[in-house]
């Protein structure tokens, strides 16, 4: 008889670190902003880090997803632009997104047509992965990363010691624990701000309120931060909703990179209407006037005109030239632009 993913991944667990006894065996985990209370012999949300006697499990020792991408494609766009990232993810998530483009994985625990295989793997490999391909990055993607902090840790440390940096591609749902105990091996932060909400982000899984705590405290915490705005007709397209996201990232920091993409249909969604490119346009256009000076639309190579480009913020002269996620040229001196030397904000080398 075939394995339940429960039970495959009850083989491959460990006790984890982020949480506490609450007693009488009951546990709090801290990995992610649900802060589950977890009775014995039971799982979190997420479904993957459970209670066995009093103890928190946590995965280890397997991937479901590993390759090499352009750190673009994750987007980082003010990251060593061209630079290759080695990327890995796992099973489960803490939302659970109708629009999810990685369900196959994120939601396997959950969803019955969700099917995916996994890949034992120590973390020695992953990083002699990277190495292989002249990675600088390893990053955890694919599935919500919060979920899984112990094993990207055991990954990134031996990662740094060969001077690789990690990345993080998440939902923000973030606490100050978990994010503590990243910063030494974790550079580089995503954020996926899925919309401005409340009533529909409780429908994803999740809450406005702790998602925008956590943007903050990645900002404030050092990582470099970028966001990324899928825009979905209907849901979090309105010109009010766009508005309130821009303003919301310029108070924070104005340098902060937006990325607003598009939508095709997919998971739950599957007859939902694609995100065309003026909606882009449009958002990006709010971005700049809510104070934005980075905002980039994607997923639409070659048809929102030259907003996937990067100009200097103060003289406007083109200084990185993309096509998807491919740089066709970049003018950047050490991270300055080359005509009036102004330092671009991001991670240059």
């Amino acid at each position: 008889m075939a394995k339940s993913y429960q039970e495959i991944l009850r083989e491959h667990s460990k006790e984890g670190e982020l949480y506490k006894g609450l007693g009488e065996q009951v546990v709090q985990c801290s990995s992610c902003a649900h802060e589950c209370r977890i009775q014995p012999n039971h799982d979190g949300i997420c479904r993957i880090r459970f209670n066995s006697d009093g103890k928190l499990f946590v995965p280890k020792g397997y991937v479901n997803g590993l390759g090499v991408d352009p750190i673009e494609k994750k987007p980082f766009f003010h990251v060593m632009p061209g630079s290759m990232a080695l990327s890995f993810g796992m099973l489960g998530c803490n939302f659970h997104c109708s629009f999810c483009q990685n369900w196959i994985s994120s939601q396997a625990v959950r969803d019955p047509e969700a099917v995916s295989l996994i890949q034992e793997i120590g973390p020695e490999e992953i990083v002699k992965n990277a190495l292989k391909h002249n990675s600088p990055f390893i990053i955890s993607t694919y599935n919500e990363p919060l979920i899984t902090n112990e094993w990207a840790v055991d990954i990134l440390k031996i990662g740094k010691k060969e001077g690789l940096r990690g990345g993080y591609v998440s939902n923000g749902y973030a606490t100050h624990e978990a994010l503590d105990y990243l910063r030494p091996y974790v550079d580089l932060y995503k954020i996926d701000l899925k919309c401005f909400n409340s009533k529909n982000y409780k429908k994803l899984g999740g809450a406005l309120d702790k998602v925008l705590k956590g943007i903050q405290m990645v900002k404030e915490k050092g990582f470099w931060l970028e966001v990324v705005t899928l825009v979905i007709p209907g849901f979090n397209d309105s010109e009010e909703e766009l508005k309130n996201i821009a303003e919301f990232l310029a108070s924070l920091s104005p340098d902060i990179p937006w990325h607003v993409t598009a939508f095709r249909s997919d998971y739950k969604m599957l007859n939902s209407k694609s995100t065309p490119p003026e909606t882009l346009m449009r958002a990006r256009e709010i971005g700049r006037t809510a104070g934005l000076k980075f905002v980039y639309t994607g997923n639409l190579p070659g048809e929102t005109e030259d907003l996937e480009n990067t100009y200097c913020p103060d003289c406007e002269v083109l200084l990185i030239e993309r096509f998807g996620f491919q740089v066709t040229k970049n003018r950047l001196k050490n991270g300055c632009c080359p005509d009036c030397n102004i330092q671009i904000p991001g991670v240059w080398k």
